[in-house]
């Protein structure tokens, strides 16, 4: 998934002795929690979006303690992936 403000894809951040995390713009926040429900990851949203020196606010997501990382930064890859797919037209049985 592209940050809808740095164009920048969003990255999951994993230190050793810190809880999973990632930041995103709150206007893709529904997004994120729509493709993390569907996919049945466990997460918390902080209660508070951030704006620094007037930049769009962005609100932290943040994982289980043994969240499998690399499958939900995969997770977040694949739907940019996806959405940058070009969408098929079904054919028709008929002719016109």
């Amino acid at each position: 998934m592209i940050d809808s403000f740095t164009k920048e894809p969003i990255r999951v951040s994993k230190y050793p002795d810190a809880w999973p995390y990632f930041r995103v713009p709150l206007d893709q926040l529904d997004q994120v929690k729509k493709l993390l429900d569907h996919a049945g990851y466990r997460y918390s949203v902080d209660k508070y979006a951030v704006s620094i020196d007037g930049e769009p606010y962005t609100a932290v997501v943040n994982l289980e303690h043994r969240a499998d990382v690399a499958a939900i930064q995969g997770l977040l890859d694949d739907y940019e992936d996806s959405m940058a797919m070009p969408h098929r037209r079904q054919k028709s049985g008929g002719r016109g």
